[in-house]
């Protein structure tokens, strides 16, 4: 369904706190500083550093760049993640994709696998150039699409030494295919003839269109999966007005780049990131559960898929009490120690 405008639609009251829900957590612990950097091709990149309030500035520490779900901002799910790990003594640095967020990138809400993927290199150049960090310890987290992105990343570049995803989505494949192998390959072309031939209008001055994302009210024969991402993205539990933006566009890339993700094969070779170790995280009711368990069948050692128990897929966005944060503890004290 396509996005042509921005709607007065009046902000969502109901909202499922349970399971410890805390998207906007924040910690007396940890010093937050906004941070920007630029990537290869010289766009401003918009991170937020978290470091324990403690870290001692004069040794070098092991590092995190955390990635946001797709279609969100940092705000959204990575801070959370980055606050957390670094109260449990790392330093761990949140950041925006370009074309959202605070990041550069014109139009907004643009689809880039390659520049995403980017996003997270440039990520590791600026936390390895930190005097507090340890370049030969770095590590990342991609949360739901991010997944896809770091481990794109990860396979070309060697100074990620440890990585783990949570409720990931392979971009790729769910534009391709859909949940479950659902899309035929004619409506897979269906879909990329409608965006081609958006590329006229929009060239010609026409208005932008934006697709797929999450939905703006809810229906009696609502899915139970747009009801998920609707409890987080159009409520008080995790929506957020993007500076400059409107949280009616989040989660809606624009229509004619979005065909781009059925070129994005991000596991294709994951096993070339071995020995270095994966860990992926899902949960066992989580709508995006094959994504996980697919990669973890095609990485080579080490890895590992923990596979919590009652949590969905957005459940892990932000539910303290689902999130196994001992787990990713124990993963990045033990591979970048």
């Amino acid at each position: 369904m396509g996005v042509t405008s921005v709607l007065n639609i009046p902000f969502a009251k109901a909202h499922d706190m349970s399971n410890g829900a805390a998207n906007f957590y924040a910690s007396d612990s940890v010093i937050v500083q906004k941070v920007t950097f630029k990537n290869q091709y010289r766009m401003n990149v918009a991170g937020t550093l978290f470091a324990p309030s403690g870290l001692n500035s004069n040794a070098t520490n092991p590092a995190i760049v955390v990635g946001h779900p797709m279609g969100a901002v940092k705000e959204q799910s990575a801070n959370l993640y980055a606050t957390k790990m670094a109260e449990r003594g790392f330093v761990a640095m949140s950041i925006d994709l370009p074309f959202w967020g605070e990041s550069d990138g014109q139009p907004r809400n643009a689809v880039s696998p390659d520049i995403y993927t980017e996003a997270f290199s440039a990520a590791v150049d600026f936390l390895g150039t930190r005097p507090f960090v340890d370049r030969s310890r770095i590590g990342a987290i991609g949360i739901c699409g991010s997944g896809s992105f770091v481990i794109s990343a990860a396979k070309i570049d060697p100074r990620m030494r440890a990585i783990a995803t949570v409720s990931m989505y392979d971009m790729g494949a769910a534009n391709r295919n859909a949940l479950s192998h659902s899309q035929t390959v004619e409506q897979r072309k269906q879909i990329i003839a409608a965006a081609a031939e958006q590329r006229y209008e929009e060239f010609t001055g026409g208005e932008t269109k934006y697709t797929s994302g999450t939905v703006h009210a809810l229906a009696a024969d609502t899915p139970a999966i747009q009801r998920e991402f609707y409890d987080f993205y159009r409520t008080p539990r995790g929506e957020y007005t993007p500076k400059g933006g409107s949280p009616l566009l989040t989660t809606h890339p624009t229509l004619t780049s979005n065909v781009k993700f059925m070129n994005f094969h991000p596991f294709n070779d994951i096993e070339t990131i071995s020995p270095r170790p994966m860990l992926f995280i899902t949960g066992d009711v989580a709508h995006s559960r094959e994504f996980s368990e697919e990669a973890y069948k095609l990485a080579a050692e080490p890895k590992e898929l923990v596979i919590v128990p009652g949590a969905g897929h957005v459940d892990l966005y932000d539910r303290v009490n689902l999130i196994p944060f001992d787990k990713l503890q124990s993963f990045f004290d033990q591979h970048l120690a």
